[in-house]
């Protein structure tokens, strides 16, 4: 399973979003720090989830790292995050 599914599927299973976007920006970063040949080292989210309602922007942020701790432990180097909760803007 790639880095990028193993993050949709916890996140998925974790927030139950309606809606989850990944991306991949590893190609963005080559010669930058934490690069790899072969990508899946940085990586942008977009998400909605009620479970993001009433929290801070940093709530929402610990509450992904923290489902994403292995990832962020091992090959991933960076994470970019967009929470938000239904009906927020941007």
């Amino acid at each position: 399973m790639s880095t990028r599914d193993a993050i949709t599927n916890k996140l998925r299973e974790a927030f139950s979003p309606e809606s989850l976007d990944v991306v991949d920006e590893s190609h963005l970063h080559e010669g930058h720090a934490g690069h790899r040949p072969g990508g899946e080292t940085h990586f942008r989210v977009y998400i909605v989830s009620p479970a993001f309602k009433g929290k801070s922007r940093i709530e929402r942020h610990r509450m992904i790292n923290s489902t994403l701790a292995a990832e962020l432990g091992g090959s991933v180097h960076a994470l970019a995050i967009q929470a938000k909760a239904p009906g927020e803007p941007g």
